[in-house]
């Protein structure tokens, strides 16, 4: 019964993440699509969200472009496409404009720009030699008051991989994933001294996905009935670079407003929502990993918690039942957030058959190693030992050792708050528990426990260091 019952449960929580992450089977392109302006990602949004310059930078680009030299991966053999767009200084470009920020100017195909501004010359020559009338000279071109540089420096490949399965009886779903990360440096340099003003620092993940469900099965003699169905989804590498150059821009502005190289025009602006989220974004990335998992100590040093069990008999008496139980431990963590002591305050009841029935009251002591203490969710191990007694007998001859093993899970939804599960085996030193000593193993119990855990203390937050202030950009 308890087997059906995890099958059923593990086949509705695979359909509904096989659901919950198809979005792209429901929007399957069955026409064919005319030309459209590009897509628009986030970055684009923040860009034109900037406080208003007061004055634009003449900027110049020469190049920004893929420095991995990476080709794309396949599994065919050898493949001479790049894994990355060659265009990026046309997208770092676009952005300089959007940002309103910056005066781009045309330095990647400088060549170009001067062999036209000859033909114009050389036109003008002559036409006031055919007609004696004066042409006017072309003006100058404007010169950078910097000059930004970078590149695209990585691609990480498979950087996390992995997936889910089940089939049953010819039935079965599958999923796999799989993420990339581009990472972008951009730096601006001041034309009249060299000078490197600011390097930014950005990079973004790119995300592939496979679903597949697939039906294989007799419904009737001589009669089989398959099916399979999926989809495959690969985010654009070009809209992942797009991305992450445009929050280079923008970090870059933030990052010059902060040292005084440029100014907004307004100058409350220097201290207004738009500056002070990102310096809130630039303190929160001090404690993400290259994951983009945030880690920081969330738990207090003290905890105290509360969970109720579901108790099963191990020892000499036949039908073994399960009954109810509960606990109340107190916590403290030591500097190492991963190790945590306790004691544990519980009472317990044993039974078998309609002839065994018994309560316990125990005392432990108790260890706990956490597996990734600076997350939200964590798998934990449990170590311990204590005594218990029955709880119709107070004498202290009548006290029971034991040991204790188990494992876990905690999810907290607040830094205060945690919600676990755990399953945890004691195990007897006498075979006296149910007073009765039959076989050559002492008496046990397994316990499955929910409870609920509440931390006392505020978690220590890293501080950003503070910017000095630089010369401002002529």
């Amino acid at each position: 019964m308890l087997f059906v019952l995890y099958r059923r449960v593990l086949v509705v929580l695979l359909l509904a993440g096989a659901v919950t992450g198809c979005a792209p089977y429901f929007h399957q392109p069955f026409t064919v699509e005319k030309a459209r302006l590009g897509a628009d990602v986030q970055g684009n949004v923040l860009l034109r969200r900037l406080p208003e310059p007061k004055e634009r930078i003449v900027a110049a680009v020469y190049k920004f472009r893929d420095q991995t030299g990476q080709y794309k991966p396949s599994q065919n053999g050898a493949s001479f496409s790049t894994a990355i767009t060659q265009g990026g200084t046309s997208i770092l470009l676009r952005a300089l404009e959007e940002s309103h920020w910056f005066n781009p100017i045309e330095r990647e195909n400088l060549g170009n720009l001067l062999n036209e501004r000859k033909i114009i010359r050389s036109s003008r020559a002559e036409y006031q030699e055919m007609t004696g009338q004066r042409q006017p000279a072309l003006p100058s071109l404007l010169f950078a008051g910097i000059i930004l540089e970078g590149g695209i420096i990585s691609y990480d490949a498979n950087i996390i991989t992995g997936g889910a399965g089940l089939r049953y009886f010819g039935a079965g779903a599958s999923g796999q994933y799989r993420q990339d990360r581009v990472t972008v440096y951009l730096r601006a340099i001041s034309t009249s001294t060299g000078e490197i003003l600011k390097t930014v620092y950005t990079s973004k993940t790119i995300l592939s996905q496979q679903v597949d469900a697939s039906l294989f099965r007799f419904v009737n003699f001589k009669r089989l009935l398959e099916t399979e169905t999926g989809f495959t989804y690969n985010e654009p590498t070009e809209m992942a670079v797009k991305e992450a150059i445009e929050k280079s821009v923008e970090a870059l502005v933030y990052e010059g407003i902060q040292e005084q190289l440029w100014a907004p025009r307004n100058d409350a602006d220097r201290n207004g929502a738009a500056v002070a989220g990102y310096l809130q974004e630039k303190r929160e990335n001090l404690d993400i990993d290259v994951l983009g998992r945030v880690q920081r100590d969330r738990r207090g040093r003290l905890s105290i918690g509360l969970s109720g069990a579901t108790v099963r008999y191990n020892g000499d008496y036949s039908r073994p039942q399960v009954r109810g139980g509960g606990e109340l431990t107190v916590r403290y963590q030591a500097r190492n957030p991963k190790f945590a002591g306790g004691i544990g305050l519980g009472r317990f009841e044993l039974g078998a058959g309609d002839f065994y029935r018994e309560t316990f009251n125990y005392l432990e002591l108790s260890g706990q190693y956490r597996l990734f203490p600076r997350d939200r969710f964590t798998p934990y191990l449990a170590l311990g030992g204590g005594v218990a007694s029955r709880s119709s007998q107070a004498a202290v001859g009548s006290l029971l050792g034991h040991i204790m093993g188990g494992v876990g899970v905690e999810v907290l939804p607040t830094d205060r708050l945690g919600l676990s599960l755990s399953a945890d085996h004691h195990y007897y030193l006498t075979d006296r528990l149910d007073q009765l000593t039959l076989g050559k193993y002492n008496d046990s119990y397994w316990a499955v426990r929910a409870g609920i855990t509440f931390y006392f203390g505020r978690p220590s937050f890293k501080s950003s260091p503070a910017a000095k202030p630089a010369q401002r950009v002529p």
